[in-house]
């Protein structure tokens, strides 16, 4: 064989090898490139199941240590915030959010409603005030507001504290509620408040900043998806099939008077 066709046949396997070679080579490439992409979308359903139940859970959490409890609080966990006489046979259990639309809107029509029947010793209203509209619009709002109807609790104010906020509600997505200053100004309303060092002292120091994560805590581990829910005698009344105003309320709550009598 001369020498010329030997190095046609090298040059030729060389030309092979290479080949093989570079496609060797690209299929590493695309086998690097499957595995990081597979990591990345792992990470990202890892991510989304994340945020997920962060909003579920309202983003607070009820870390270790000792939790401030603002004075008269009741239930399991003391979490719920009474108005009225402990001896009212009838119940109103609010579940409420400062910034949600919906709870300003409840009070503006059934807040005067309550407020008779506590003063008239007919119904004991109990007020689980939750925060998890925070981690839905941004800001501090839901958790600040909260923290100072608690430090209005313990000055004795909460009631007149509670209807100052709902009539000075911002907009959902305006923070407002989230400045501390703003918060204490609005006190200025509440005579039993005004020029409360102590009250002012613990909107400043986020005092019972642990308990309002334990009352979120507990709203996210019930079976309650929205604010409001009213429950009356334990039984929800609001939202329900029934369409509720505030001579309907007046009516159920009597009714539940009579049933106790009647027991």
């Amino acid at each position: 064989m001369s020498e010329e066709k030997r190095e046609r046949k090298r040059t030729a396997r060389e030309r092979i090898r290479q080949q093989r070679q570079q496609d060797e080579d690209r299929a590493r490439r695309r086998r690097t490139v499957a595995a990081v992409g597979v990591a990345v979308g792992v990470a990202g359903v890892i991510g989304a199941v994340g945020a997920l139940v962060v909003n579920q859970g309202g983003g607070n959490t009820d870390s270790g240590g000792p939790v401030a409890v603002p004075k008269g609080a009741v239930g399991k966990h003391k979490t719920i915030i009474p108005v009225g006489s402990r001896d009212a046979k009838a119940t109103i259990s609010v579940f409420e959010d400062f910034r949600c639309p919906a709870c300003g809107q409840f009070e503006k029509a059934f807040g005067k409603t309550i407020r008779n029947l506590t003063d008239d010793g007919k119904a004991r209203a109990e007020y689980s005030i939750v925060s998890f509209i925070d981690s839905h619009v941004g800001g501090s709002g839901s958790k600040k507001a909260a923290n100072a109807a608690a430090c209005a609790q313990d000055a004795g104010a909460f009631e007149d504290y509670h209807r100052v906020l709902y009539a000075n509600q911002p907009p959902e997505t305006d923070d407002a509620f989230g400045n501390k200053a703003h918060l204490i100004d609005l006190a200025d309303e509440v005579p039993k408040l005004k020029g409360d060092r102590g009250f002012r002292r613990c909107v400043d120091d986020d005092h019972f900043r642990k308990w309002v994560a334990r009352v979120q805590k507990e709203f996210t581990k019930s079976s309650f998806t929205s604010t409001p829910t009213v429950l009356l005698n334990g039984k929800k009344i609001h939202p329900a099939g029934e369409e509720l105003t505030p001579r309907r309320l007046e009516e159920l709550v009597a009714k539940a008077n009579d049933s106790s009598d009647a027991g």
